[in-house]
């Protein structure tokens, strides 16, 4: 067993949750002769906004647990995460999260909206493009979707993520969204994510929009649960 699986011992066919990190490579094309590339091979065509065609009114805004509130609950076994049922603004490219009485009008339950919002994800994931990260021999380290507006950590719902990147990761994903600007996409092995964990969580402890400070598992057929922390406390 190596250190890496160490860190996440199997229990009873699952990841635990354990904190890790090692702070060696930052999540910028900048040395050790990675590239950054927009590729085709992801399977996402253009634009690379993150606007929608129309507002959508099914949205999950991911947020610390600290951040709570009456209508958000954790997901997918996180348990430093919490997803807010949330509408987009129209014009503002921002997240407005239902208050209680305007969630009660709905007239649909939390685990529906849920349902909504991860296909909603899918209707936005399909109009991105990623940009992918590469190594000198060209290998993909991990893809990342990024933009001004503070959307993008709804894309962590997308039940389609993992078959977008079947062909370069395999029937699993790891992600991250440390900020609502961003979601990191990489390849389920914790050798590879570790050598990126310290600039997840700068980003996660420095970003006024913090999201999540775990790592979530993704598998093609959409089922998505948390397995990791990235931060040190």
């Amino acid at each position: 067993m190596n250190e890496a699986s160490a860190r996440f011992p199997l229990v009873t066919g699952r990841f635990r949750l354990q904190a890790w990190r090692v702070r060696s490579i930052l999540l910028f094309p900048l040395w050790l002769g990675l590239s950054l590339v927009t590729s085709a091979d992801a399977q996402s065509p253009s634009p690379t906004v993150a606007r929608a065609l129309k507002p959508e009114t099914y949205l999950l805004q991911i947020e610390p647990k600290a951040m709570r509130t009456a209508n958000s609950r954790p997901y997918g076994s996180a348990q430093k995460t919490v997803f807010t049922p949330a509408k987009e603004v129209g014009g503002d490219d921002w997240l407005d999260p239902y208050n209680k009485e305007d969630f009660e009008k709905l007239g649909i339950s939390w685990e529906s909206f849920v349902e909504r919002a991860r296909k909603a994800a899918d209707r936005r994931l399909a109009s991105l493009k990623p940009e992918l990260v590469k190594d000198r021999e060209g290998r993909v380290l991990y893809a990342v979707y990024r933009g001004a507006e503070p959307v993008y950590s709804s894309l962590l719902v997308a039940p389609s993520l993992a078959k977008v990147f079947e062909k370069i990761f395999g029937g699993e994903v790891w992600l991250a969204t440390p900020d609502r600007n961003s979601l990191y996409v990489f390849p389920a092995n914790a050798e590879v994510v570790n050598d990126f964990a310290g600039d997840l969580e700068e980003r996660f402890q420095t970003n006024a929009f913090a999201a999540s400070e775990e790592i979530f598992s993704l598998n093609t057929a959409g089922e998505l649960r948390a397995v990791a922390v990235f931060t040190e406390r």
